[in-house]
C-alpha cells in the first residue's frame, strides 16, 4: 500500500488538483517545488530546485516516500531559451529517477506530453500515419519541448532496464491540455468549435497538432492515483485524453478534412460521433482508467 506520494510541481494546475485529489483518498502528500507554497493541501512542503541532483536526492530522502509523481517541468517552450525547456524535461526527471532508484521508491509517474509525438508546439503540421493514435505510434519532434519530452521517456526505458537501484514501476503519461470547469466553458463552452469556428481560432494550428485532445483535471488526477498505486514491472508509455474532441465537428469529418492521409485502423467513433482521435484503451487495461469528464455535458 502507498502511504506517501511525493509531487514536484504541486503548484500547477495538475499539481493543486492531485494533491486535492490523494488528501480526498487518505494519502499523506509532500509538494517540491522551487518557489514559495502556493496550495494549502500538501501535509509537507519542501523547496526545492529539480536541476539540482543534491537537493532533488535530500528531498526525497527526508520525504520517506513510497512514490513520485514528477511534474515540476516547464508547462510551454514559449518563455525561456531552448536548451533551458530541453534541460527542465529531462535532467529533472534523471535526477528524480535517479534518487528514486538508489532511496527504493518503488513507483514513479513522469508527465510526459502529446509533444512527445511531434505534436502540439510543432511549427509544421502533425505527422499522423493512423488513427486513433495509439502509443506505438513513431515520434518525429523537432522543437525542444517535444524532444526533451520524448528524451525522457527514453531516460525511463533506461532505469527500467537497470537490474538495481530503479523503480520498479515507472510510468510516462502523454497529457494534453488539462483544463478546470472555468477554463472549459471560456474555451469550449461559450466558443464555436465548429470547423469554420476552429479554423478562425489563433490556436487552431496548436489544436490540430493535438488531435483536439484535452483532459480535464479531475480525470487526469484520477490517472495519476492509480498510476501509483500501479505495480507492473518496467516503464509503460499511456497516452491521456478525455473520451471526446474539442470540436463540435464529427471525429470522422475532422480526420477526413484535416488528416486524410492518416489510415484508419478501427473505427474513429464506437458509438460517439464525437469520440477522441487518441486512444486511451491501454490505460483502461493497466490502470482501469477511463475518462468521464465532457465539456459537451457542460455546456
Amino acid at each position: 500500500m502507498t502511504d506517501t506520494v511525493i509531487v514536484t510541481g504541486g503548484n500547477g494546475r495538475i499539481g493543486r488538483r492531485l494533491l486535492e485529489h490523494l488528501n480526498e483518498h487518505d494519502y499523506r502528500t509532500v509538494n517540491l517545488s522551487r518557489g514559495k507554497r502556493d496550495e494549502d493541501h500538501s501535509d509537507t512542503y519542501r523547496t526545492t530546485d529539480l536541476l539540482d541532483a543534491g537537493e532533488v536526492y535530500g528531498s526525497l530522502a527526508k520525504s520517506d516516500a513510497d512514490a513520485v509523481v514528477h511534474l515540476g517541468m516547464l508547462p510551454t517552450p514559449d518563455r525561456t531559451p531552448g536548451f533551458r525547456t530541453y534541460e527542465s524535461n529531462v535532467v529533472s526527471t534523471y535526477h528524480v529517477l535517479e534518487a528514486a532508484g538508489e532511496l527504493g521508491v518503488e513507483t514513479v509517474a513522469l508527465a510526459s506530453s502529446f509533444s512527445a509525438i511531434g505534436g502540439g508546439f510543432e511549427p509544421d503540421p502533425i505527422t499522423v500515419d493512423y488513427l486513433p493514435l495509439d502509443e506505438d505510434h513513431r515520434l518525429t519532434p523537432s522543437n525542444p519541448y517535444g524532444m526533451g519530452k520524448q528524451a525522457l521517456e527514453i531516460a525511463a526505458d533506461g532505469f527500467a532496464r537497470r537490474p538495481d537501484d530503479s523503480p520498479q514501476t515507472i510510468t510516462s503519461l502523454r497529457f494534453p491540455w488539462v483544463v478546470d470547469d472555468d477554463l472549459a466553458r471560456e474555451t469550449f463552452v461559450e466558443a464555436d468549435r465548429s470547423l469554420d469556428g476552429l479554423r478562425d481560432s489563433p490556436h487552431f494550428h496548436t489544436q490540430r497538432n493535438t488531435l483536439f485532445s484535452y483532459v480535464h483535471a479531475d480525470d487526469a488526477a484520477s490517472l495519476v492515483r492509480r498510476a501509483v498505486e500501479a505495480s507492473f514491472d518496467g516503464h509503460e508509455r499511456v497516452w491521456v485524453s478525455a473520451p471526446d474532441t474539442s470540436a463540435e465537428t464529427p471525429s470522422a469529418d475532422l480526420a477526413a478534412e484535416l488528416f486524410p492521409d492518416a489510415e484508419r485502423r478501427e473505427s474513429l467513433t464506437d458509438g460517439d460521433p464525437c469520440a477522441a482521435l487518441v486512444d486511451t484503451s491501454k490505460a483502461e487495461r493497466l490502470f482501469d482508467w477511463e475518462p468521464t469528464w465532457r465539456w459537451r455535458d457542460a455546456a
